[in-house]
Parts: structure tokens; C-alpha cells; sequence
């Protein structure tokens, strides 16, 4: 890892060793794989203009998410299966900044920033004991995923393939409790018949009330889905397409992301995930209105390449790029970008 000098080193390093089975449930999308192209594609079409002689020789990264202080824009984006890649799975990733349960997760980083992320299934008694469980594990908020109504039968097979090799521990003491062993079965297959397509938004509502910890919604990508959003109680909006993994041929989530933040304006917080690979993706997004951005599959290619020190490396590889961006482009702190250091490739069409 030493000799890696960007996330493609250790995105290639982990997947020239993964098993076949595990890179494509990682790195394949649905459908046509369009969206999982237009994530990343999206932000080469965006131009950073900088501000120069701007004396950024006392740069600040840090910034404030619901009110908690984190030391640079950025998160783990929730990402499934995380153990296929290294033994420890999400503890891993937490060290170093859940398949684990949320007990573990707590306990692998008791200084860090935890939000759970959760899909509102029929059983409600098991997302109310989900919720009570990273109530009193000290984790910071609910993400509750709305786009996923149903799973493309693409990564339904993905998953049904690989995860018997795990255990979806967040899931298992629920499961443990309430089923004899000889009924619990393969609990990915339990989890995907209590997918629930008939939720709307007052189930957000629902979930609002079972809990004192702020929501955050994932997978909105229609403005008037933020302001829904907001209405059933939430706190904050993460602009997310699911990183191509759901419904393809859907926008690229930077793309969007303007709309957004100027139609929530500041009745919320709003983050996006969805292609970010560097310093500069992050800083774009910062431009266009995101409070913060989330990322998921490299930090997996650190995990498959190093476990807790794999994970660190492509954080602190990501972290330098965002403070050397914020000196390049002449912001010595987040609350300094502003939308002017952003244009679209299109501007220059006419030259």
C-alpha cells in the first residue's frame, strides 16, 4: 500500500484479489450500468474556477453536521457487505474514521460520528428495536433509505450468491429472538420478504416519532421529494441514487444536487454520495450547495487492500486532496466556497 498513490491503485489492487462473485456484487450496477458511469462522469463536466492571493496559509477542513463537528466534509457512505472485503468489516472503516452489529460498530470507534442506516421493512418491531439498539449505542441519527422498494433481481442474485459466507449481524439478534434457529433460514432471504412496497411518506413520519434522533433521508434525487422529506421530519436530505445500484438510467446525483439545495434552501441539511474519487469532487459539491459528501466503494478497496490501515490510507489520501484543493482554489474553510467556483463544461461550448 505504501507504493499506492490514488484510490485506482488500491481499487485495482483489491480487485485483482477479491473473488469474482464479491467484485461484482461491489462494483456492478443495474440495468445497463449508465448511472453507475454518470456518477463520475458527471463531475468532469463540472470546471473549478479559483480565487488567487487569497493567504490560505491557515486552512480548516472541519465543518458542522446536525450539529456535531467532524473534521473534513466527508463520510463513509452505508454500503453493504462490507465483511466480504476484510474480517472486519464496518469496524474497520469505523476505526478508521454495518454486516457488523450496531454494538460493534459503537465499540470499534466510541469517539466517532455513527448514524444508522435503515430500510423501513413490514416487521416494524424489528426497526424499532434497530433504532433502540443505536439509541442506546450513542449513535447521532437515523438514515432511512426510501429508494428501494423492491430489489432488481441483478443484485438480488448478487447477494443471495455471497451472503451466506457472512452473517448480516444487525439483523441477527432480532431475528435470534424472535425465530428458532432451524426457522431463521438465510436471513438475507427474511430481510427481502419484509421489503415493503407500499411505504409512503407517512411512514418517515412513523419513524420519526418512534425516535429523539434526527432523520436523515437517503435516496432523493426530485426536489419536491426533498420538501416531502422535510414535511414527514427530516433534518437532513442525502441526495443519493444508490450508487447505481437501484433504478438505472436515473441522473447523476451531482447533477441534481442545485436544484435541491436551492428548493430545501435552509430548512435542512442537505449531503449527497454517488461518484466521489477525490479532493476536487468534493469541493464541487461543496460549490453546488452540499453541506457534506459521502463515499462508499473506495473506501471497500481500502478495506480489501489493508483492512483498518487500508481504510485509514484512502481516507488520509482523500483528506490531503481536499485540503490541497481548499489551497488551490483559495478557500482557507468550507464556509468560504461558493457556487461562483463552479461552472458546467457547458459554458464553453461556444469558443
Amino acid at each position: 500500500m505504501e507504493n499506492f498513490s490514488s484510490i485506482q491503485d488500491f481499487e485495482n489492487h483489491a480487485l485483482s484479489h477479491l473473488p469474482q462473485d464479491v467484485q461484482n456484487y461491489y462494483t456492478r450496477g443495474s440495468g445497463s450500468q449508465e448511472t453507475v458511469k454518470l456518477n463520475k462522469e458527471a463531475f468532469k463536466r463540472l470546471r473549478i474556477h479559483p480565487k488567487l492571493l487569497r493567504n490560505v496559509s491557515m486552512r480548516n477542513i472541519s465543518t458542522f453536521i446536525l450539529g456535531e463537528k467532524i473534521s473534513m466534509p466527508l463520510g463513509i457512505s452505508p454500503t453493504g457487505l462490507q465483511k466480504l472485503a476484510h474480517s472486519e468489516g464496518e469496524c474497520a472503516n469505523a476505526k478508521a474514521y454495518a454486516n457488523s452489529s450496531i454494538q460493534e460498530v459503537a465499540n470499534a470507534a466510541p469517539q466517532g460520528i455513527k448514524w444508522l442506516q435503515l430500510t423501513i421493512l413490514k416487521d416494524r418491531d424489528c426497526i424499532i428495536h434497530l433504532v433502540r439498539r443505536a439509541e442506546q449505542a450513542g449513535f447521532k441519527a437515523i438514515v432511512v433509505t426510501i429508494d428501494n422498494p423492491v430489489m432488481p433481481d441483478s443484485k438480488t442474485n448478487k447477494i443471495f450468491t455471497i451472503s451466506q459466507q457472512i452473517k448480516l449481524s444487525i439483523y441477527q439478534d432480532y431475528f435470534e429472538t424472535k425465530y428458532s434457529k432451524k426457522d431463521i433460514g438465510n436471513i438475507f432471504l427474511q430481510v427481502k420478504s419484509m421489503m415493503d412496497d407500499s411505504l409512503t411518506w407517512k411512514d418517515v413520519s412513523w419513524l420519526k416519532r418512534v425516535t429523539k434522533l434526527p432523520i436523515v433521508v437517503k435516496g432523493v434525487l426530485r426536489p419536491e421529494d426533498a420538501l416531502l422529506a422535510i414535511k414527514h421530519g427530516a433534518s437532513g436530505i442525502l441526495v443519493s441514487n444508490h450508487g447505481g445500484r437501484q433504478l438505472d438510467s436515473v441522473p447523476a446525483t451531482i447533477e441534481v444536487l442545485p436544484n435541491i439545495v436551492k428548493a430545501v434552501g435552509d430548512r435542512a441539511e442537505v449531503y449527497m454520495d454517488g461518484g466521489i474519487r477525490q479532493g476536487t469532487d468534493v469541493f464541487k459539491a461543496l460549490a453546488l450547495g452540499a453541506k457534506m459528501v459521502f463515499m462508499g466503494r473506495p473506501l471497500i478497496w481500502g478495506l480489501a487492500c489493508g483492512g483498518v490501515q487500508g481504510a485509514r490510507a484512502i481516507l488520509e489520501m482523500i483528506r490531503n486532496d481536499i485540503d490541497e484543493t481548499f489551497a488551490m482554489a483559495g478557500c482557507s474553510s468550507v464556509q468560504e466556497i461558493t457556487q461562483d467556483f463552479v461552472t458546467h463544461e457547458i459554458l464553453y461550448a461556444h469558443l
